[in-house]
């Protein structure tokens, strides 16, 4: 029957269109074949519902009732959004963003049985967002009112000459219009697991903290095409991130002596790293004949590399991250160059022994006529997805999605201030040096 989805899937047919029509003929069979039978079937599972309906109505009530209450959670905090406005020159490298993300590995509000599943408190999470209004490029961090003292605590401990305000969300000026606007996005998703790491600062030698004239900023490219935006055009980038936890898992390649029951056990990210290094290090240990033992572990360059990059990554904190972009522009002025570049905005990220982004989601899975006609879900997917991006909702509903693990330095990667290096003249930077972080900032 696998065989028959993954046909479907190549042609863009969901596996519903293909197997539903399939389960009818098979029934209709069935019942001409012998129309007794499936009475008998339908009458056995009739009879035996005492026993698995209330299971069922448990799952269904238990999963509406998770929603519910953390809905009501989310919805009752208040949000703000900052904007971190740059000075003239930025001398630091992204290594002074990854400090600042350190401080934001916060997993508060989800200790007890209590917090989580009667008061649906969820850990909080934030937005790194970066948004070019047409071709002006802005830095923003959404987060929660209670957490903005933190937040601005720890970019002026690093950044103290840029000024950070309170602004209107820059979203709500945005409303999907199909006669209009014009709008295309995606998310993005990792090329393999989440253990291997991207292609990051310290690879392209920003760690070291070289003269501007030598620093290669792997976002620099990207900043350039935000700053091209025209008259009534809009790019909306945002990164959302909350501290990485253990999670539920029936491998047995991480069975632990304690903890592990007939449901698996709870492992984290960096053991699925540990057991990735102990995998490239069997395949590097030669074998002999006849010796019990392999032979010392002799790892080929691209293996040597692989354990270097993981190994530094799982000595770094780790979150739960999704990326999305969104192109908006009025349809006069829609550019549709735009959507490529923006889904190779992350390219340069990318390595082939290591780990890369590709775009993934809302109209990537588009590629045939028949799966959209007229285009009606595509100008409800337009709709969705400026909803999804005003309500920074990925991890929880009502856009939950599939989410991966970054660590600080990739994140400090894709998300940080340009020094002088970065000539884009759409960066919105301050006219002149200020006299420093607010005096009242708590300690």
């Amino acid at each position: 029957m696998q065989w028959l989805v993954n046909l479907a899937d190549k042609f863009g047919f969901s596996p519903t269109t293909v197997l539903v029509p399939v389960l009818v003929i098979i029934l209709s069979v069935i019942t001409y074949l012998s129309p007794s039978l499936l009475g008998s079937v339908f009458r056995g599972i009739l009879a035996l519902s005492p026993l698995w309906l209330p299971v069922v109505l448990l799952f269904v009530f238990w999963g509406m009732w998770k929603t519910y209450i953390r809905t009501k959670f989310i919805n009752s905090q208040e949000y703000v959004l900052l904007e971190i406005r740059l000075p003239q020159e930025i001398s630091k490298s992204p290594k002074a963003m990854e400090t600042v993300l350190t401080n934001f590995h916060l997993g508060m509000g989800e200790a007890t049985f209590i917090n989580r599943w009667l008061e649906g408190r969820v850990r909080p999470w934030f937005s790194l967002e970066i948004a070019s209004i047409e071709g002006e490029i802005h830095f923003f961090i959404w987060t929660r009112r209670f957490l903005q003292d933190i937040v601005e605590a720890q970019i002026y401990g690093q950044y103290p000459n840029v000024q950070i305000t309170e602004v209107e969300d820059y979203t709500k000026f945005v409303e999907f219009n199909v006669e209009t606007m014009n709008v295309w996005g995606c998310d993005f998703k990792l090329t393999k697991e989440d253990a291997l790491p991207i292609r990051t600062y310290v690879d392209y030698g920003l760690d070291k903290d070289p003269k501007e004239e030598y620093k290669i900023d792997p976002m620099a490219g990207f900043f350039e095409f935000l700053g091209r935006m025209g008259p009534g055009e809009q790019l909306w980038f945002q990164i959302l991130i909350r501290q990485n936890k253990d999670k539920l898992s029936e491998d047995k390649r991480f069975k632990k002596d304690a903890g592990w029951g007939p449901f698996g056990g709870y492992v984290s990210w960096k053991d699925e790293a540990k057991a990735m290094i102990q995998k490239i290090r069997e395949e590097s240990s030669p074998q002999y004949p006849g010796q019990e033992f392999p032979g010392f572990p002799n790892p080929t360059f691209g293996q040597k590399l692989q354990l270097e990059a993981i190994e530094r990554s799982i000595s770094k904190p780790g979150f739960d991250a999704g990326i999305r972009g969104i192109y908006i522009a009025k349809k006069e002025n829609f550019n549709a160059s735009n959507i490529p570049a923006l889904t190779i905005s992350l390219k340069q990220l990318n390595d082939d022994l290591l780990n890369g982004f590709a775009p993934t989601g809302w109209f990537t899975a588009f590629s045939y006529p028949w799966q959209d006609y007229k285009d009606r879900k595509k100008n409800k997917m337009k709709a969705a997805i400026i909803d999804a991006y005003k309500r920074r909702s990925w991890f929880y509903p009502p856009y939950e999605t599939p989410h991966f693990v970054l660590n600080t330095e990739e994140l400090a990667t894709l998300y940080h201030f340009p020094g002088e290096a970065v000539s884009a003249p759409a960066l919105r930077r301050i006219p002149s040096t200020t006299g420093g972080a607010p005096t009242n900032l708590p300690t």
